[in-house]
């Protein structure tokens, strides 16, 4: 086992106590023999006090080693030579059981080999989920003291409009950002401006968040939610309990205009658009915007025809365009439905000399249509019979156990009538590893044949992404689309 021996001493020990380096390097090396270990290395701190790890070289020279799994076993003469600090002590315990690395002191006769060497180590595990615990506690304590004090936590940034640096107990404006935080008001609350417009804006004027992204609808309603603004501080803890106290630091907009805010906010319904695709809209969830990469999400209208019936009209957009982060422009499902047929007849891997037509796909289907049948008939035997034997149990005819024996039986023979009805609706060579000319098969001429459920079908199954772009043509108010790629589903 790869023995990582460390040996500590100061100034001061080795005078009083004759602690000398040397002395403990030969005794560790002298157990490390008779135990029979391999000596990794011998990790020396002299002249360093036992305080903290954080100074000391050897400790994290030796924890790296660990880590990289050069080292699977620590030798130190005493506890206090490797640390006289508890916290300490317990953060290295759990680092070495962490790294499945076993730790040893010689003069404690501590041994995690052995069951009082690994039952020290759970005393010390009980100690450090206590400490934790306690620290934990200590933590929900302190922030809640603060809040009431007035203090914003600032817990992993300030708010946009406000700056807190190290050491700083009070956030302080930032004064430009104040300003857009003013503007976002006024134009949600005196403009009415929905909330993907004011985004939008700061997008078009290149004003970064405070992480340095886009903006998008979610951000400007934290912001217009956000009683920091008026001069508050806010406290969760945990997802029920919030608190809210008047804080130390500046206010940036007034109490009127934030509550005019959420009474707006308050009035407008929540709604989560549900995109779930229709059958004309199958190429929703496959494609990507070929200028920003992002997804592209699904709009559509129902038209009254002339006589009286209603006709949808579906498009697509990038969803980044809302908020004016992308400048590629709407789609007509038409013209995304040309550009794929266009693509697919112009890919020379898409015409195959062995390829299986429709109409062979038919026959297979018509050759075993007898047999599926038979099988689905057995199906409704089955729950005849499961019906029959449940009146029996009811009316005290059979026992529990009977009847539970009888329903296995039934279970059994409907999952192996399922597995051949499952044989029966797939090709026998699904199994194979597909091929881009395998999943076409022709396509370009049997596209058209296909419906809109087909289609859809064929796509979720067969496409991962479809890239597309669109630009708008010279003096014309029309856009043109184009398939840029099709990332398919092989193997």
């Amino acid at each position: 086992m790869e023995t990582a021996i460390y040996v500590r001493v100061s100034t001061e020990e080795q005078v009083q106590e004759g602690y000398s380096i040397r002395g403990q390097e030969q005794k560790l090396k002298d157990f490390a023999r008779i135990k029979d270990w391999s000596i990794w290395n011998v990790y020396t701190d002299e002249g360093i006090s036992g305080k903290n790890i954080t100074d000391r070289p050897a400790v994290n020279k030796m924890l790296a080693d660990i880590k990289s799994g050069e080292v699977k076993n620590v030798l130190v003469y005493k506890i206090d030579r490797l640390t006289r600090s508890t916290s300490d002590l317990i953060y290295l315990v759990d680092y070495f059981n962490q790294y499945g690395c076993a730790f040893n002191s010689l003069m404690e006769s501590i041994d995690t080999q052995t069951a009082s060497g690994r039952m020290f180590l759970k005393i010390i595990g009980i100690f450090a989920e206590f400490e934790r615990e306690n620290i934990i506690e200590r933590v929900k304590l302190g922030r809640e003291r603060k809040v009431k004090e007035g203090y914003t936590l600032c817990s992993s940034h300030a708010s946009y409009g406000y700056d807190r640096g190290n050491g700083q107990k009070i956030q302080s404006v930032n004064e430009d950002e104040a300003q857009i935080v003013r503007e976002i008001f006024d134009m949600y609350v005196n403009q009415n401006m929905p909330l993907n417009n004011i985004a939008r804006v700061l997008n078009l004027r290149k004003i970064p968040t405070k992480k340095n992204t886009v903006w998008q609808r979610k951000n400007i309603k934290n912001i217009l939610k956000n009683s920091n603004y008026i001069g508050r501080v806010r406290h969760f803890i945990g997802e029920e309990k919030y608190t809210e106290n008047d804080g130390l630091h500046e206010a940036i907009i007034s109490e009127e205009l934030f509550d005019q805010a959420q009474r707006i906010i308050s009035a407008t319904p929540s709604l989560t658009a549900t995109k779930k695709p229709k059958d004309c809209n199958y190429y929703l969830g496959l494609l990507f915007c070929g200028k920003c990469g992002k997804k592209m999400t699904t709009h559509g209208r129902y038209k009254t025809l002339t006589d009286g019936s209603k006709q949808y009209y579906g498009s697509y957009r990038c969803g980044d365009s809302d908020v004016g982060c992308c400048s590629c422009g709407e789609m007509n499902h038409n013209k995304i439905e040309a550009a794929f047929r266009g693509y697919i007849t112009l890919v020379s891997d898409f015409k195959v000399a062995d390829k299986i037509s429709l109409e062979q796909s038919e026959k297979i289907h018509s050759d075993n249509q007898a047999l599926i049948d038979e099988y689905n008939g057995k199906l409704a035997e089955f729950s005849a019979k499961e019906k029959e034997i449940l009146s029996l149990y009811v009316d005290d005819e059979i026992d529990f156990d009977s009847y539970k024996q009888m329903r296995q039986k039934i279970s059994h023979d409907r999952d192996i009538i399922n597995a051949e009805l499952d044989k029966l609706s797939v090709p026998a060579d699904e199994d194979a590893p597909l091929k881009k000319e395998d999943i076409i098969l022709n396509l370009s001429e049997n596209w058209d044949l296909l419906t809109d459920l087909e289609k859809r079908r064929f796509l979720m199954r067969f496409v991962k992404r479809i890239v597309v772009t669109s630009e708008k043509s010279k003096n014309t108010r029309t856009n043109t689309v184009r398939i840029e790629n099709v990332e398919f589903n092989t193997a």
